[in-house]
């Protein structure tokens, strides 16, 4: 550790001259930097800070950290005077950046999702919300044109990722970017003019240096919505009716929903879709049927182990286990024609596709199962999950208490101060939109293209065992489990047209139940890495 380091020759003078011609550029190279000793500096530094690590701060290092930055902070000047002098076109002024949280909302129906998707050769642009963000950022001049090919050059990120098609009426996108354009007396208004109508900005703040939307995010609040008629038990004679009575038959059971009222006023075997269809419409959930639905949510509450409730996770890894903060089931209301059940969803985050809880929610409530499947669920036992339609998800908006509650601690005449991140300014404006695109384009799918109806007549016409841990004991049978890399006799699969939110306005066909025969998403969607799915988290 003592060890004595033979002294450094002292550079001669024509070398520190060749030094000082270099780094103006006389060469035609750009300027040297002192980036290798900078690292070089810091690496030996590590080990005597591990070793002052529970002693006194290290003010040497200190020091050396600000001489570092001053460097640095020369160094970029006289690159930049290098290329202004080197370049055939004159440069834009460098603008002063800050770092910044965008609060937007969106319909997420034309959209491949929230997230910034590069080019693939061969392939069209796919276009996405932070796509259509960035490109309306660059065009009002809050990034400049030097970092517009790539976002990650001024660090984007984002508090919730949703998946494609799904909506958000307010989410935070943070971000270096220009908050004084030369010329632009208002720059929201400016940026909103040059976003599409179904995307919005709904203001922007300055923020901490530090601060990240997806790092700081405390919570994510979801909001989703469907028919009330799904908790109408499976129609008798239907697959799926026929077998889960064969289990319980073969388990000394009875399945709970023999002689419904809905399916014995009719006779079941000669009835149609469309009939069936008019009457679902007129279907009203009861007390005790909202009762079961709050009495099965509370079992999502508090930390779980949620790997059947996304794709492609190890039951062992410790990235499966969140925390549900609160789950709510608002009182059935009727637009138009249905009637319609709301379920809020309050967690700190969500994994790839955990609208699937919801899935659980309704089959639970409609079968009868006990809700101690759900334990099983919880455990290391795989089974399959399907995924609700996606038309009904709704990201109402992230929560940012922790970085709110270290603000308040601050005075307003610190220069660390900035202000608390809060969309209630903006309620207003955020509702009138959420009614116009959002639950206006849900409830008008439904009314046109029975979308719900198909996906739940999808499940009733699966007649494989798959859904055998819907019976009336609550528990996983051996027949139901998933066991990785071995290939399961007539599994569910499902069809890529329930994760539309968006049809042409003159496409009135209903959605049809018929199983797919297209299993590339499903694929695609095993074969993601743990990367990957951290990415798609939301």
């Amino acid at each position: 550790m003592d060890e004595k380091r033979p002294l450094e020759p002292a550079p001669s003078p024509q070398s520190s001259k060749r030094s000082k011609l270099d780094f103006e550029g006389e060469s035609g190279s750009p300027p040297h930097t002192d980036s290798a000793n900078a690292t070089a500096l810091g690496s030996r530094n590590v080990g005597f800070d591990h070793e002052n690590a529970g002693g006194k701060p290290n003010k040497s290092k200190n020091s050396k950290d600000q001489n570092l930055k001053g460097r640095r902070r020369r160094d970029q000047a006289s690159r930049d005077q290098w290329e202004a002098r080197n370049s055939d076109t004159p440069k834009e002024p460098r603008l002063p950046k800050r770092e910044c949280a965008l609060m937007i909302g969106f319909c997420g129906s034309k959209y491949s999702g929230m997230q910034f998707q590069k080019v693939q050769p061969g392939l069209p642009e796919p276009r996405t919300i932070e796509g259509e963000l960035f490109k309306a950022l660059v065009a009002a001049g809050a990034v400049s044109k030097d970092n517009s090919e790539d976002p990650v050059k001024v660090g984007l990120a984002r508090a919730a990722r949703t998946d494609a098609g799904v909506h958000a009426v307010g989410n935070i996108v943070s971000l270096k970017m220009i908050m004084s354009v030369p010329g632009v007396d208002d720059l929201r208004a400016r940026i909103n003019s040059l976003l599409p109508p179904d995307i919005r900005l709904w203001g922007f703040q300055r923020v901490q240096r530090s601060f990240n939307a997806r790092l700081l995010c405390d919570a994510r609040k979801y909001t989703y919505f469907f028919p009330s008629y799904l908790l109408i038990p499976p129609k008798p004679c239907s697959h799926l009716d026929r077998v889960l009575r064969e289990y319980a038959t073969s388990q000394g059971c009875e399945i709970p929903w023999n002689d419904d009222p809905f399916w014995k006023a009719i006779d079941p075997t000669t009835s149609n879709p469309q009939e069936d269809m008019i009457r679902k419409r007129a279907w009203r959930a009861t007390p005790a049927h909202v009762e079961r639905l709050r009495t099965i949510v509370q079992k999502f509450e508090k930390t779980h182990n949620f790997h059947n409730f996304t794709v492609a996770r190890d039951p062992r890894d410790k990235t499966n286990t969140r925390f549900m903060k609160k789950l709510q089931i608002a009182e059935p209301a009727v637009y138009g024609e249905t009637e319609w059940i709301a379920v809020s969803l309050d967690g700190q985050s969500f994994m790839l596709h955990q609208r699937k809880m919801v899935f659980a929610l309704v089959m639970l409530c409609r079968t009868g199962t006990p809700t101690n499947v759900l334990d099983e669920l919880f455990g290391l036992t795989t089974v399959h999950v399907p995924k609700m339609p996606a038309l009904g998800l709704l990201l109402e908006h992230p929560v940012f208490t922790g970085y709110n509650t270290r603000i308040a601690k601050l005075s307003p005449s610190d220069p660390d101060y900035r202000e608390p991140i809060d969309f209630e300014e903006y309620s207003e404006e955020m509702n009138t939109f959420k009614q116009r695109y959002i639950y206006d384009n849900m409830r008008n799918i439904e009314d046109r293209k029975g979308l719900f109806d198909g996906w739940i007549r999808s499940i009733d016409s699966y007649q494989g065992k798959d859904f055998l841990y819907l019976n009336p004991k609550g528990i996983i049978p051996p027949e139901a489990v998933v066991t990785k890399g071995e290939r399961r006799q007539n599994p569910f699969r499902e069809r890529k047209v329930f994760n539309m939110t968006s049809f042409a306005e003159d496409d009135n066909e209903k959605v049809q139940a018929e199983e797919p025969t297209d299993e590339a998403d499903e694929d695609a969607e095993e074969s993601l890495t743990k990367k990957e799915l951290e990415d798609a988290e939301g």
